[in-house]
């Protein structure tokens, strides 16, 4: 290590560290936390199913469709009591990580 290579400062909580980062490390999206009326596909598949439609009422918990991913039906629930107000799916699409599929609010 050169005397001239310059250390990156990374907090954590109060405390303060010194090191060296990769590039890749530099460049990545930073995390932003879901929103609690969003559903999203924690992994990538195919919309098998829909039980609900736009302007639905739906409970917490409630089935809202049927992701298959890896030979695999995952129920994706509601995450609280409200109106289905986008649905952004339908059925035979392919959904990729992380896409947003249905808004409750």
């Amino acid at each position: 290590m050169s005397e001239k290579q310059k250390f990156d400062i990374v907090v954590i909580g109060d405390a303060e560290y010194r090191t060296l980062l990769t590039d890749k490390y530099k460049n990545r999206s930073p995390y932003v936390r879901p929103k609690a009326s969003d559903v999203t596909a924690f992994i990538p598949g195919t919309i098998r199913e829909m039980f609900v439609k736009e302007g639905d009422k739906v409970e917490k918990g409630q089935i809202l469709l049927i992701l298959e991913a890896m030979k695999m039906n995952n129920r994706l629930v509601a995450p609280l009591t409200g109106v289905v107000k986008q649905l952004l799916v339908k059925t035979g699409d392919i959904v990729s990580k992380n896409q947003l599929l249905v808004v409750v609010k």
